[in-house]
């Protein structure tokens, strides 16, 4: 990324240093929201339950969860 730097060293948004933090941070942020997914998913150790994950099953703790209809009132 490039930035117009003035002689006092500020740029259009405010200080050189401020912009360099800023993108920083946008960065470091941008690295978390990628890798936070990752800590949820899991291998597949039960090639014959991928069905019934890709149709919308629940597990939990590797446990299929019932899932509870009501009836409509």
């Amino acid at each position: 990324m490039f930035s117009v730097v003035c002689e006092d060293h500020s740029t259009l948004i405010g200080s050189l240093i401020d912009e360099i933090v800023r993108e920083g941070a946008r960065r470091m942020l941008a690295a978390e929201l990628a890798e936070a997914p990752q800590a949820r998913w899991r291998a597949v150790t039960a090639p014959h339950l991928v069905a019934l994950a890709r149709s919308g099953a629940r597990f939990e703790h590797g446990q299929l969860v019932e899932r509870v209809l009501e009836a409509a009132a």
